[in-house]
């Protein structure tokens, strides 16, 4: 136990510190961006609960459909 201190304190203190001002530099760039364009706020909002557009598929090689120039 008294060796995990000296370790906390050297290695995983300062990752912790740069974390989490990393986070914070994140936060007010987001909190700027939001109070520098407030029109496009409810867009984005809106964009992040909106469901992902269906991708489309290829109809396969029984498909009632041929192109004429298939033969």
């Amino acid at each position: 136990m008294a060796h995990f201190v000296p370790f906390a304190f050297v290695v995983v203190l300062p990752v912790v510190v740069v974390a989490g001002a990393v986070v914070t530099l994140f936060a007010l760039g987001a909190l700027f961006d939001a109070l520098d364009h407030p029109q496009e706020l409810g867009g984005r909002i809106g964009a992040a609960f909106r469901a992902a557009p269906v991708q489309g598929r290829e109809a396969g090689a029984r498909h009632y459909y041929t192109p004429y120039w298939k033969g």
